[in-house]
């Protein structure tokens, strides 16, 4: 699985883990809804009176209650929309700016932008998640598993940050806590398939160990 592939839900060639870790981390800020090809996705409409939050609580609970996976990846597609707008044209423009030094393999400089981003808002969530997903394809694990925490204590529904966390877990060889780390996930997106083969996997696995 190539680091870039990382950066598209998120994050370098590990585990399964990963690519859905990158659907949900940095190239999410790019990333537009997918259309599905064979079954139509239908997000019910916003109320216009909704707070940004209260938008965000309307998808998560559409996303919970979604069985069809190819309509809970549209739903999926619009929270990771919510995520990447900051609020602030200029921690935008810096998220912005680090997704071009990311694709240019500009490491350190994609860092500069995403340090001065969490600095400017400590309190957005999806700056610490890019840069988690950074420090992973750096191979960075400490630093991302750190980010990663603070991503979760910000937004605990973050379904990206939780597949960075079973992936790094995983790499470490701690099936137990990867597994777990996976089963967070489905509870709040429950329809996603890879998730849903990890948990079957590795709890065949750990059964297995224990017999």
């Amino acid at each position: 699985m190539p680091a870039m592939r990382f950066f598209a839900l998120t994050s370098a060639a590990l585990p399964l883990a990963l690519i859905l870790l990158t659907s949900s981390f940095p190239a999410a800020a790019a990333e537009k809804p997918a259309a599905a090809t064979k079954k139509e996705v239908i997000v019910e409409p916003a109320d216009a009176n909704n707070s940004p939050k209260q938008h965000l609580d309307q998808l998560f609970s559409q996303l919970k209650r979604e069985r069809d996976p190819d309509k809970a990846s549209g739903i999926a597609n619009e929270i990771r929309i919510e995520w990447n707008d900051s609020g602030s044209a200029t921690i935008n423009l810096l998220m912005q700016w680090a997704d071009k030094a990311i694709e240019e393999k500009r490491n350190p400089a994609a860092l500069d932008f995403l340090d001065e981003a969490i600095a400017l808002k400590p309190d957005y969530a999806e700056s610490w998640n890019r840069r988690a997903t950074l420090n992973f394809v750096m191979g960075n694990y400490r630093k991302s598993m750190s980010d990663i925490e603070r991503v979760l204590d910000l937004e605990p529904r973050h379904f990206g940050a939780l597949s960075g966390m079973a992936a790094i877990l995983s790499n470490s060889g701690n099936d137990q806590l990867t597994l777990k780390a996976w089963e967070r996930f489905l509870d709040i997106y429950p329809a996603e398939r890879t998730a849903q083969e990890q948990v079957n996997t590795l709890a065949e696995k750990l059964a297995g160990n224990r017999t």
